[in-house]
C-alpha cells in the first residue's frame, strides 16, 4: 500500500501543483471562461494520458522517450509565449479593455491551457497504469494485496486532488500581480526542468553528438539535473507555499471597511475561509513532504536477504534434510556450479501441511532478485508482492521458479541435472 502510495504521489505532485497554479491564474484572467478554457486543457490532458497508458500497455508502438521529447519540447515552446504574453497583457493598457483586451486574455489562457494537458499527458499514464501492471502480477483483483495497493492508489490521488485544489483556491485569492508573478516562476520552474530532461533525451538519442564541442557541458548538466531532479519539485513547492504566507498576512492586516455589523460578520467570514484554504494548502503539503522524507524512504530501504545455509550434494542431488526446515520459516540454499554460479532455491513447510513449498529464489516476472520473509510471509523483493505460501511449488504470477525435486527417507532431493539449465538465471 505504501509504496504505491509513495510512487504515485511522487509522479503526480509537481503536475498537480502546476495545474492549480495555471487554473488559478485561468479564473482571474477571464472568470468563468477561464476556467472553461482551464477545464478542456484539464479534460484533454486526462483523456490523451489515458489514450498513453493504454497504448504503452496494450501495444508496441509507443516510443517513451521519442513521446516525452514531443511533450518536452512543445511545453518549452507554450511556456515561452505564455509568460511573454502574461506580462505585455498586464504592461499594455490598450490590451487591459474592450474587446481588444478580451481577445488577448483568451490568447494568453489557452497556451496555459495547452501546458496543464502536456503536463497531465506526461505524468498520469504510469500511474493510471498501476491498476493493469498490478494485476498482472498478483494475477486477481480479489486478493488482499491488490486491495491494498489499490487504497494506496486512492488516497495518493487524494492527496494530489486536495493539494492542486489548495493551490487553485489559493491563487483566486491573490492580487493581479501576485497571481502573475507564481504563475510566471511556476512556469520557470516546470520549463527548466523539461529542458534538462530533454537534453537528456537528446543525448541518449544521438542528437547531440560526442563530437559536439559543448557535449562535455550538455553532459554535465544533463547528469547534474538527473541527480537532483527531485530539487525541481520542491523549489515548484516552494513558490506555491508563498499563496498561504501572503494570504495568512493578509488576512490579519486587512481593514475593509463597514457600515454594520451584517458587513463585518461578512468580512470576518470571508478570511476565516481564506485562512482554511490557506491550511489547506500547508497541510497537503505537510503531506508531500512526509511522503519523500518518510514513506519514501521506507518503502525503499534495502531488503538483506538471508543468509545462504549449508546442504549436501550426493550422488547428482542436492539434500536438504528435515530438521533445516521443520520450523516453518523461509530458507534459503544454493548449488554451486562448476562455472562458480550459485544456483539459489527456497524452502518453507506449508502451515498446517507435512508439505513444502519448494522452488528457485527466483520468478520469470523480476528475475533472480529473490524472496524474503516479512510478518511470516514470503515476499517478492522486487515488487513486494506477497506469495500464497500454499501455492509455493505451482506455477503463476510472481511464484518461485519450479523445480524437479522428490522427498525420501523424509530428506528433500532436488537433482542438479534439474538445477543446472537455470544456471543463466543467476549469472550477474
Amino acid at each position: 500500500m505504501l509504496k504505491y502510495l509513495s510512487l504515485s504521489v511522487e509522479a503526480l505532485v509537481s503536475a498537480a501543483l502546476f495545474v492549480g497554479v495555471l487554473r488559478g491564474y485561468a479564473k482571474t484572467l477571464l472568470g468563468r471562461a477561464g476556467n472553461i478554457i482551464a477545464g478542456i486543457g484539464v479534460l484533454a490532458g486526462a483523456v490523451t494520458a489515458s489514450i498513453m497508458a493504454y497504448m504503452k500497455n496494450t501495444t508496441a508502438k509507443i516510443d517513451t522517450s521519442g513521446w516525452n521529447y514531443r511533450i518536452f519540447t512543445s511545453f518549452t515552446i507554450a511556456a515561452a509565449v505564455f509568460v511573454v504574453l502574461m506580462f505585455v497583457l498586464a504592461l499594455v493598457r490598450p490590451l487591459q479593455k474592450g474587446k481588444a483586451g478580451l481577445a488577448a486574455r483568451i490568447v494568453t489562457a489557452l497556451p496555459a491551457a495547452f501546458m496543464i494537458m502536456l503536463i497531465m499527458l506526461y505524468s498520469m499514464p504510469d500511474v493510471i497504469s498501476y491498476p493493469y501492471t498490478i494485476l498482472l502480477v498478483d494475477q486477481t483483483a480479489m486478493s488482499t494485496d491488490y486491495l491494498f495497493k489499490m487504497i494506496g492508489l486512492a488516497l495518493a490521488v487524494i492527496v494530489i486532488l486536495l493539494c492542486e485544489m489548495s493551490v487553485y483556491r489559493g491563487m483566486l485569492r491573490l492580487s493581479k500581480w501576485e497571481s502573475i508573478g507564481i504563475a510566471a516562476a511556476a512556469t520557470l520552474t516546470v520549463g527548466v526542468r523539461l529542458i534538462f530532461k530533454t537534453l537528456q533525451i537528446m543525448m541518449s538519442k544521438r542528437m547531440i553528438m560526442p563530437t559536439d564541442p559543448n557535449y562535455t557541458d550538455y553532459f554535465e548538466l544533463a547528469k547534474f539535473s538527473s541527480n537532483n531532479d527531485m530539487m525541481f519539485t520542491y523549489i515548484l513547492l516552494g513558490i506555491v507555499l508563498v499563496i498561504p504566507v501572503i494570504i495568512v498576512i493578509r488576512s490579519f492586516l486587512q481593514k475593509e471597511p463597514y457600515s454594520n455589523p451584517a458587513q463585518k460578520r461578512k468580512i470576518k467570514k470571508k478570511w476565516r475561509v481564506n485562512r482554511r484554504w490557506a491550511a489547506m494548502s500547508v497541510i497537503t503539503a505537510a503531506m508531500i513532504l512526509v511522503n519523500f522524507f518518510v514513506i519514501k524512504p521506507y518503502v525503499n530501504k534495502p531488503v538483506v536477504l538471508s543468509p545462504i545455509e549449508d546442504c549436501k550434494v550426493l550422488d547428482g542431488n542436492v539434500i536438504v534434510t528435515p530438521d533445516q526446515v521443520e520450523d516453518g520459516h523461509l530458507h534459503r540454499f544454493a548449488y554451486t556450479t562448476p562455472a562458480g554460479v550459485d544456483i539459489r532455491f527456497i524452502v518453507i513447510k506449508k502451515p498446517n501441511s507435512q508439505s513444502y513449498g519448494i522452488g528457485l529464489d527466483a520468478c520469470d516476472i523480476c528475475g533472480e532478485t529473490g524472496y524474503y520473509e516479512r510478518d511470516g510471509q514470503v515476499v517478492c523483493k522486487l515488487c513486494d508482492v506477497v506469495m500464497n505460501i500454499s501455492t509455493i511449488g505451482f506455477k503463476g504470477g510472481c511464484n518461485p521458479i519450479v523445480v524437479p525435486y522428490t522427498i525420501e527417507n523424509g530428506n528433500i532431493m532436488l537433482p542438479v541435472d534439474g538445477l543446472i539449465p537455470y544456471e543463466k538465471t543467476f549469472k550477474s
